[in-house]
């Protein structure tokens, strides 16, 4: 059984329609037990990573995600899914994260060009962007390098460790758009809104959580 966390955050039904059409079966809850007791653990989100903190903390799910992850439990992080398993964030002041990788979040800060022409990038980063794929990943099994997946967020994270970084974007600059540590898969983007390529992402999760039982 995959847990979607639900914290009152996130796009929940989207995430959970897109693993039911790739024929994954898949639980949303708030219990702590039941994401104990589940054979994987998605934490989609959107939002702020203070609140998203926040309402983790209020539900008792942050010891429970952590001990998932720690016990070897297959983990997709969605958006600030990715975001919270880092150090910290300096979205509206420091706040700390989950901390199970090390690193942080930052705002992209593109400031006003010297002239009028060309215009700043707009923040939030929203719509269509490509990713390249910077390491094997059964994550992106069968997506082509450079494939599109639909971005929102104004936010990315910096690892202190380089070896985790499993997929790029350029955007401004070039950020990390997915993670990948052992048993830990985290995307930017959003799978559940990205179609062909963010179907198949989910029915990889699917088949790398079957196979961890």
């Amino acid at each position: 059984m995959i847990a979607i966390i639900d914290y009152g955050m996130g796009n929940l039904r989207s995430v959970e329609k897109g693993f039911q059409k790739v024929g994954v079966d898949v639980t949303v809850t708030n219990k702590p037990d039941v994401v104990k007791s589940a054979s994987a653990v998605v934490l989609p989100g959107v939002g702020a990573f203070k609140d998203c903190m926040r309402e983790l903390t209020n539900l008792d799910l942050t010891g429970a995600v952590v001990e998932a992850i720690r016990a070897g439990k297959p983990y997709l992080g969605i958006c600030l899914g990715l975001q919270v398993l880092f150090s910290e964030s300096v979205e509206f002041g420091r706040c700390k994260g989950l901390d199970v990788l090390r690193g942080k979040v930052v705002k992209f800060d593109f400031g006003q060009p010297p002239t009028p022409d060309p215009q700043p990038l707009k923040v939030p980063h929203m719509g269509w962007n490509e990713i390249k794929i910077q390491k094997d990943n059964p994550l992106f099994r069968g997506i082509p390098d450079k494939s599109y997946f639909y971005f929102v967020h104004s936010y990315y994270v910096v690892s202190d460790d380089t070896s985790v970084i499993a997929a790029t974007t350029d955007y401004g600059i070039e950020f990390t758009s997915s993670v990948w540590k052992d048993n830990i898969f985290a995307v930017q983007f959003h799978p559940e809104k990205s179609q062909t390529a963010g179907l198949q992402l989910l029915r990889n999760f699917g088949e790398i959580a079957r196979k961890s039982k």
